[in-house]
């Protein structure tokens, strides 16, 4: 009888991925959101405030504008920086409502505003250079930044400071590295809104190094607490608008997330090489969806607004909540539609405190660490009434059971 051999099978040696890639952390808050629904399509009672994204439908002429749009057979590609009539809106909407002259072939159509973020770094940035962040921050900007080959200057501010921006910071923090600033305002996560005092001193400050541009990432500009005004930095200081860009969508004050429609704005030049970077990735927006969003941007603010006061009740109702709670501690948000609450009295970091919430009481929050403050979590209050006072309602369970 013939001898059976087995020939080993040798495993497949492991693909390596680049160093960026190795390095690249998932959006922390896309991940738990994803976790919070799986748990709740399992059965598990699971309460969800770890979403940044409204509850609203979008508003129907919005959906109506697409809906003719798609039959009339915009199906096609179209141009990469967006459809001409959605960037003239654009460019309007900017010169008319934030007072920043501009023109059409300053803006960019992009995939929402994150899109517009990442083309930005990217033409923008080169291996040495660093982007200048305030903290706590929005927690896409350090990935990006080191997607670009930058590196990170952090600019800390805490809750006893009121997550106030100190211009005294600023000026420390810039070196001859230094080539981008990011201010976010409203802010995400701690809801703090820049004031026009606030920005002059931020001019200022870039007066004196004219190497630093400025991104302004203004996608919470509609939503605002009662006494608090959004103000573009590149209408305060006309003098800089030539390095400022603005960066905005559709997603927040529209309820239009899943549309994925953003803009960047600023010099010609710098969006020509944000548009061709785009050419040869995305190429352009859906083209039917661009004409949902022209509707939306030439509109009446009514729907808007309607929403942005909704997005106010419940800031407060989350905001006098939280207040509630011992040990707790959190400056009221000015704007968009979160709250930032210190935690830290309970003696857990921020990713233990959390993953204890969703396991022990069934709330789905977002940790602070992901956004530069290990003493925080994040809660959202883009989410029905009900909701909201479910998860407060767990908050003093978990709070009471330690």
């Amino acid at each position: 009888m013939a001898r059976l051999s087995i020939r080993a099978r040798s495993m497949p040696a492991p693909i390596t991925l680049s160093a960026r890639a190795g390095a690249l952390q998932p959006s922390l808050t896309l991940a738990i959101t994803a976790k919070a629904r799986q748990l709740r399509a399992e059965g598990q009672d699971v309460c969800s405030l770890s979403a940044g994204e409204p509850d609203f439908d979008t508003p129907a002429f919005i959906r109506q504008a697409a809906s003719e749009a798609l039959e009339s057979g915009h199906t096609r590609y179209g141009p990469v920086a967006g459809e001409p009539a959605l960037r003239a809106a654009i460019a309007a909407k900017l010169s008319d409502e934030n007072q920043v002259p501009t023109g059409s072939e300053q803006v960019l159509v992009t995939n929402g505003g994150k899109q517009a973020l990442y083309n930005l770094f990217q033409v923008l940035l080169d291996p040495g250079d660093a982007v200048l962040l305030p903290a706590p921050y929005w927690l896409s900007y350090p990935e990006m930044a080191q997607l670009a080959g930058a590196s990170v200057q952090f600019i800390p501010s805490d809750a006893t400071s009121g997550f106030r921006f100190d211009p005294a910071a600023l000026e420390a923090a810039i070196t001859p590295e230094s080539r981008l600033l990011v201010l976010n305002s409203p802010c995400n996560p701690t809801g703090m809104v820049l004031g026009k005092a606030e920005l002059e001193a931020i001019a200022a400050v870039l007066r004196r190094h004219s190497r630093v541009v400025v991104v302004c990432d203004e996608i919470y500009e509609f939503l605002l607490a009662p006494g608090h005004h959004h103000h573009s930095l590149a209408a305060v200081a006309p003098d800089l608008a030539h390095r400022i860009f603005i960066v905005n969508g559709f997603a927040k004050g529209w309820a239009m997330t899943g549309w994925r429609i953003g803009w960047l704005a600023g010099a010609r030049e710098v969006i020509a090489a944000a548009s061709a970077l785009q050419s040869q990735s995305t190429s352009n927006v859906c083209t039917f969806a661009q004409y949902g969003a022209l509707a939306a941007i030439i509109a009446p603010r009514d729907c808007v607004h309607t929403m942005a006061e909704e997005f106010t009740r419940r800031r407060t109702l989350l905001s006098d909540g939280l207040l509630s709670i011992p040990e707790l501690e959190l400056l009221p948000p000015e704007g968009a539609f979160y709250a930032f609450p210190d935690a830290s009295a309970w003696g857990l970091d921020s990713m233990t405190l959390c993953n204890r919430l969703l396991e022990e009481v069934g709330l789905a929050a977002v940790p602070g660490v992901a956004f530069g403050d290990d003493r925080c979590i994040r809660l959202s209050c883009a989410a029905s009434e009900p909701t909201l006072l479910d998860g407060l309602e767990r908050l003093r369970r978990f709070q009471a059971s330690l």
